[in-house]
């Protein structure tokens, strides 16, 4: 036998062991299998697959981003908010200023805003107007009501009184003010149409033309009861995408917009608007019931608030960031 003719029976002998051994174990032919798809799909990825696939491990930490920004955001809310509220405070604690002396047409009311004013003159109830519903807890039963503003006009030849006609929030009324206006207004109208066709049907009657009624002068004009209203300068609401829209039409109102107001009583449009913050109530009648005077600096959202949105928009990003970390690092091999 010849060396050449040994060695290929020793290369057959060893190809037969390696072959018999891979088919005896399955787990090792598949694990073999796989890693050399591994290598050769690897081998086949080009370059633009390989920046996308690193550009979507990137994008894993976006949400942390933009919660983190969240969570700064609020820090500087929050600031914004102390300041506010500091400079309501300083503004209230301010001696009130007379309004016929501090009147200003044609003038803006930015630097007035939040200043006690107290202003003289005469309620006219027939123009009321009720915002609402606005609830109010009272010894921990919650009451549904309403604010009620009316026009408050000058008192002729009083120097005290206001020079012309503005808007006092009165205060909260309950929900039977409101139905009782509206049937006064409502008998109001029925007897004015009454009167009016009584009064045409004379003119018309043709014994109009010989009998004649002695005309009543006058000689001094009623009284007209003078109101002094110790108010804060305040602006429209600025309501939220939840509330819906006023119904001047209908007598629906919903949140104070004050031009529009000032329409529906017949006044300009850059009528000035208070809120009674009177605190000497009579408790034999109580409403209107003045707006107390701490809810004016406050918020719907308080600093505490902010402070607690930022932790949790922080805890977020944490989160977030800590997933996206243990998705983008690699895996150790197991040995």
């Amino acid at each position: 036998m010849t060396t050449t003719t040994i060695v290929k029976s020793i290369t057959k002998l060893r190809r037969s062991h390696w072959e018999v051994f891979y088919s005896s174990s399955p787990a090792i032919s598949s694990t073999v299998q796989s890693q050399s798809q591994s290598q050769l799909t690897s081998s086949l990825q080009s370059p633009e697959q390989e920046n996308r696939q690193r550009w979507s491990k990137w994008l894993l930490f976006l949400p942390g981003a933009i919660t983190f920004g969240l969570g700064t955001w609020q820090i500087f809310r929050r600031q914004d908010k102390i300041k506010m509220l500091e400079y309501r405070q300083k503004r209230l604690e301010l001696e009130p200023l007379k309004w016929n002396s501090v009147f200003q047409p044609n003038e803006g009311l930015d630097s007035l805003e939040f200043r006690k004013v107290v202003c003289k003159g005469h309620f006219d109830e027939e123009k009321s107007i009720y915002i609402g519903p606005r609830s109010r807890s009272i010894s921990g039963v919650t009451e549904n009501g309403y604010y009620v503003i009316t026009p408050l006009l000058p008192i002729p030849n009083c120097p005290d009184s206001v020079p012309s006609p503005i808007l006092v929030n009165r205060g909260w009324v309950p929900r039977s003010w409101k139905e009782k206006f509206l049937e006064v207004s409502h008998g109001d109208q029925q007897s004015k149409q009454e009167t009016h066709d009584v009064q045409e049907g004379e003119r018309s009657s043709w014994w109009r033309l010989w009998k004649t009624k002695p005309t009543k002068v006058q000689d001094h004009a009623p009284a007209v009861p003078s109101i002094e209203v110790v108010g804060i300068v305040r602006e429209s609401e600025k309501p939220s995408i939840f509330v819906p829209a006023n119904e001047p039409n209908s007598n629906q109102w919903f949140y104070v917009d004050v031009p529009a107001i000032a329409r529906t009583c017949g006044l300009a449009e850059n009528t000035v608007y208070i809120e009674d913050i009177n605190e000497n109530v009579n408790p034999s009648n109580p409403y209107p019931l003045p707006k107390d005077v701490n809810t004016v600096i406050r918020s719907s959202v308080m600093p505490q608030d902010h402070l607690n949105y930022t932790f949790t928009w922080y805890s977020l990003s944490a989160a977030v960031t800590f997933m996206a970390f243990k998705r983008v690092r690699p895996k150790k091999s197991r040995r």
